[in-house]
């Protein structure tokens, strides 16, 4: 598993919608090391819980048969190669004065991952929603909202959890549910701001911030990293910040990892690293507490129907976040056609590595882009 996790983490392109899609394939139905149940048991804590999506479930796969152990050298894992790499393209970005060879990679890039995402969504969706209306129902809501408000509604997966709850499997007895003390959650966020601390312990807190109350996957966390870095802080320029976002998109492991090399900016090697441990500290936190009584209720009926809910609200949103992605990562006619393409040699090459169609893609952008601009 560890192994996997690494090789997933240095090799997984396409950002959390593909990623969780990878993770489904070769655990699950390729290598068989993670039962369906469990796999979407994980899935839907993962989109339940605030922090970044891809990492909460590959922490949640290591938590199934190893415990605490397995769940933090997962998590460890899957974050540590995309991590170093952000890092040391920090270091080239700072040393060197910019990127300026990034923007026609990512013209490429950006372009086939939404091909890598298309496959994936389309994966998720038919093994997990199949043919079952309610569930189609929810999987449709979500998908608009999250296209017609570019971002994912926290409130609409539990609500659909709570909807498939209430109309497959009844409760004898309804209790109040927690929701006033969730609503309450990023209010706490601002205490945080009054603070004087230094830039290091600034960079910290922000960032726990980020992990804690923002859930979601990668397309949830750049509004919101966007207006802490640029908009409150002022530590990046307009440029810089989509600079790292593109940084994100063309290394492989979790879109939010961008947040390192949004770190190193700010503040260096150790800026990148109190960056990335503040983000991700806390969805593995809210990963690990919450997990065994998963495993332990996860059976039962009312449970069961409540993470039908969320999953369905899950993908929903996740196939939302394609088209949502395709309108920025999509400009022209060749960017479409890089996408189509992608989408049919991934159709018909079922074995063709992603790594491979990202490399093919990033030489396009290459060559391309001088061309066309």
């Amino acid at each position: 598993m560890i192994c996997y996790m690494l090789r997933l983490g240095t090799f997984g392109f396409g950002g959390p919608v593909a990623l969780v899609g990878y993770m489904r394939r070769d655990l699950v139905e390729q290598r068989n090391w993670i039962l369906p149940a469990d796999y979407k048991e994980g899935l839907a804590l993962a989109q339940l819980a605030p922090g970044p999506l891809a990492a909460q479930l590959a922490i949640y796969m290591g938590y199934v048969h190893y415990r605490i152990l397995g769940a933090t050298l997962a998590g460890v894992a899957f974050v540590i190669p995309s991590f170093l790499m952000v890092a040391a393209l920090g270091w080239a970005y700072v040393r060197f004065g910019g990127l300026p060879w990034m923007q026609a990679v990512f013209y490429g890039v950006g372009a086939a991952v939404i091909g890598i995402i298309v496959i994936s969504a389309q994966k998720l969706t038919l093994k997990s929603v199949g043919k079952d209306k309610l569930l189609w129902a929810i999987y449709l809501l979500l998908a608009l909202v999250t296209v017609a408000t570019e971002s994912e509604v926290a409130w609409l997966f539990i609500g659909a959890g709570v909807a498939v709850w209430l109309l497959r499997a009844p409760p004898k007895w309804l209790g109040n549910l927690p929701a006033a003390a969730l609503a309450q959650l990023p209010l706490a966020s601002g205490w945080f701001g009054a603070l004087d601390v230094s830039l290091l312990a600034q960079i910290g807190i922000f960032f726990i911030k980020a992990g804690a109350f923002v859930f979601g996957s990668g397309l949830a966390i750049v509004p919101f990293l966007y207006g802490g870095v640029v908009t409150e802080h002022h530590w990046l320029s307009d440029k810089q910040f989509i600079d790292a976002v593109a940084v994100a998109m063309i290394t492989p492991g979790p879109v939010v990892i961008t947040v390192g090399f949004i770190g190193y900016l700010i503040a260096g090697l150790p800026g990148a690293t109190i960056a990335a441990l503040g983000t991700f500290i806390p969805c593995y936190l809210f990963t690990v507490i919450p997990a065994p009584y998963f495993k332990k209720y996860g059976k039962l009926p009312g449970v069961t129907a409540f993470v039908n809910g969320i999953t369905a609200a899950a993908i929903g949103a996740i196939s939302g976040s394609v088209i949502v992605i395709a309108k920025r990562s999509i400009s022209d006619l060749p960017t479409a056609m890089i996408a189509l393409l992608s989408i049919l040699l991934l159709r018909k090459f079922k074995k063709l590595p992603e790594p491979l169609l990202v490399v093919m893609a990033a030489l396009a952008g290459l060559a391309l882009y001088p061309l066309l601009h």
